[in-house]
């Protein structure tokens, strides 16, 4: 049977990977790769999984976890930044391991921003002739339940330098359907990039109208300077990293054209990508 790790396993993606996966009824062995095999990983236990040692963090890791393994769906953890450190080492140890292909998500627009760590692993993987698909997501809805959420929820507010930008979304369950679908059949998809997105194009203003109107009050939106901004963020205790990572994401785009939506999602999972409204009623109470 074909064996397939699932790094970030315990993630939002990681999650609906392996969620779309078991739903698919095809018979892969799945593996969740996880730093602590013991303990932490209460999201997991509802699922037919096995749990298997892996951290981004220790190189140590790699070669066990790869043992074995034929496919690799690899993702690239907010927190880790540094492309020489982590994952030149974990290339070169998949380039000595049995694994015959990787999925791995990226971003999209990735090909015109050299500047962002998932041009380098692209590159790398590319380099390493270890055949690959890579998916390049849109804007995650579920951006609002994770690193907006303290902001939405406390201040009733979106605070972000994105001014009055247009950016392709993508529920991250949609993201999961696509994974699911290429990690059962990955000859159908190989060395090839999907760039993943709905058929919407919104600016944050309208994303807050559209959050407002499914919660029965008002979120604002409020688009700070870049000083503004940094400072605010550091006084909150945020991670100088995740402030820059948060500025590339939300401010750099003012100068880029807007993205273009795609049918990847439908022309591979056959069903059409969820609506933002879709995602403010599904997740309704986490946005309360």
């Amino acid at each position: 049977m074909t064996k397939v790790l699932i790094t970030g396993a315990t993630g939002n993606v990681g999650i609906e990977v392996i969620t779309a996966l078991l739903n698919l009824d095809y018979p892969l062995e799945i593996y969740a790769g996880v730093r602590d095999t013991k303990s932490g990983n209460e999201k997991l236990l509802n699922f037919k999984v096995n749990n298997l040692n892996f951290d981004f963090t220790n190189s140590d890791t790699f070669m066990p976890a790869f043992r074995n393994i034929d496919i690799l769906f690899l993702l690239r953890p907010p927190q880790i930044s540094e492309v020489n450190k982590y994952f030149v080492p974990l290339i070169e140890i998949a380039k000595q391991s049995t694994i015959k292909h990787i999925v791995f998500l990226s971003v999209q627009g990735v090909e015109k921003s050299k500047i962002i760590p998932h041009h380098k692993i692209e590159k790398l993987i590319v380099d390493s002739k270890i055949p690959y698909t890579f998916l390049r997501p849109a804007y995650f809805m579920q951006n609002f339940i994770t690193t907006l959420h303290d902001d939405l929820v406390k201040k009733q507010r979106i605070y972000l330098p994105a001014g009055n930008v247009k950016f392709t979304v993508i529920d991250v369950t949609n993201i999961g359907a696509v994974a699911a679908r290429i990690l059962s059949d990955t000859q159908k998809h190989l060395n090839k990039s999907y760039e993943l997105t709905n058929k919407e194009t919104l600016t944050f203003a309208e994303m807050a109208a559209k959050i407002s109107l499914g919660l029965g009050k008002t979120i604002k939106f409020i688009s700070p300077n870049l000083l503004q901004f940094f400072l605010t963020k550091l006084k909150e205790k945020m991670p100088t990293m995740l402030i820059l990572v948060m500025i590339m994401l939300h401010y750099f785009p003012r100068f880029q054209k807007t993205p273009k939506t795609t049918n990847c999602v439908q022309s591979i999972t056959g069903k059409e990508p969820k609506s933002f409204d879709n995602f403010v009623k599904a997740n309704h109470k986490l946005l309360q």
